[in-house]
């Protein structure tokens, strides 16, 4: 007679193990997982674990304290858990795979699940990522759907994407040439499913003569929108990988944080990421006009220095002052002439 409380105890024992991993969900990070996966042995939440029910003959799953755990179930999960796991089903992730968090996206942690345990693309043995390098995995061709600038409809659009040659380019009709060409220099990719209206929705935002540039793009596929996500990541990461074979590590001991800009001059936001590579920035800065108090100083207030990086400019907000650093006295002009551009413009209703 086997009793469930005894065995629930062991469970729980099993979760709260130091050096197991088991205290976070294995595909996300959330803490204190109440669901787990019988079949693959990791403690995972319940948002994933909707996912995992879609893979029923990959994973199963049971809730911790709703459901009765057998002694082998039990048993299962104590010599597993989640540290085993990654082990094998994130033993090569590449550097420019984009891992996502709680609070990212449903399709970003439905195709991560699906690429760990569905198709193994990261275990030690699998061959997806085993040669591939960040030029070939930069390199995409094929059809998403772009909103229109005037017409906001979503039409089929054939994009090329090539790290080699360090750019994206985008065509109207296959008869002509490229509508756009973007540099991969300035090209940045975030998830804005609720901005787009659609569960795939990719903002692909760039730089053009100064101004902040966007697209909209989604595609029917979940796991063909992600792969182009990373497929930019890894264009990126070539691009930087490349220009920068030995740039040093940030200082964490300086006041100043190095963070990668991005200005949507459009919806007047100043985004700032940790890394260029991230799918969300950690914040923004809204910049107004003139008019409201706002105004750019190409200058660093009084007893404020960047250490290494001298150049440097101030954002006077009506609340407060933000200030920053420049790596040089070219991209300081360009930082403020670009700033200036939109304080100017009034806001519109």
């Amino acid at each position: 007679m086997v009793d469930p409380d005894f065995t629930k105890t062991l469970l729980l024992e099993v979760l709260r193990a130091a050096g197991t991993g088991n205290a976070q969900c294995a595909d996300c990070g959330t803490a204190d997982p109440e669901w787990a996966s019988y079949k693959l042995g990791i403690f995972i939440c319940l948002n994933c674990s909707g996912i995992h029910r879609n893979l029923p003959e990959i994973t199963r799953v049971k809730s911790i304290h709703l459901d009765f755990w057998e002694n082998d179930l039990v048993e299962f999960m104590k010599t597993h858990g989640n540290l085993c796991a990654k082990a094998k089903y994130e033993a090569k992730v590449p550097p420019f795979y984009y891992i996502p968090h709680s609070k990212d996206c449903l399709v970003l942690k439905e195709q991560w699940i699906r690429a760990k345990y569905e198709r193994e693309e990261f275990v030690a043995t699998s061959v997806c990522h085993e040669t591939g390098s960040s030029a070939s995995a930069g390199s995409r061709e094929g059809f998403l759907w772009k909103r229109g600038r005037d017409s906001r409809q979503f039409l089929k659009r054939r994009f090329l994407l090539s790290a080699t040659e360090g750019v994206l380019k985008y065509y109207t009709k296959e008869s002509k040439g490229p509508k756009a060409v973007i540099s991969v220099k300035d090209l940045n990719a975030m998830f804005q499913t609720e901005k787009i209206r659609n569960p795939h929705g990719l903002q692909i935002t760039y730089s053009k003569e100064g101004q902040t540039r966007n697209l909209f793009v989604f595609h029917e596929s979940g796991k063909e929108i992600v792969d182009w996500f990373n497929a930019i990541r890894a264009a990126r990461f070539h691009y930087l990988r490349t220009t920068f074979p030995t740039a040093p590590e940030a200082e964490h001991k300086e006041a100043f944080k190095k963070r990668w800009f991005s200005l949507d001059s459009q919806e007047r936001n100043l985004f700032y990421f940790k890394d260029p590579l991230d799918a969300f920035e950690l914040g923004r800065v809204f910049i107004g006009s003139k008019e409201q108090g706002y105004e750019v100083q190409a200058d660093l207030p009084r007893g404020v220095t960047g250490k290494r990086w001298k150049a440097g400019l101030t954002i006077v907000t009506p609340h407060r002052k933000f200030v920053f650093v420049c790596e040089n006295d070219r991209e300081q002009k360009e930082w403020t002439a670009a700033l200036n551009e939109v304080i100017s413009q009034p806001l519109t209703a």
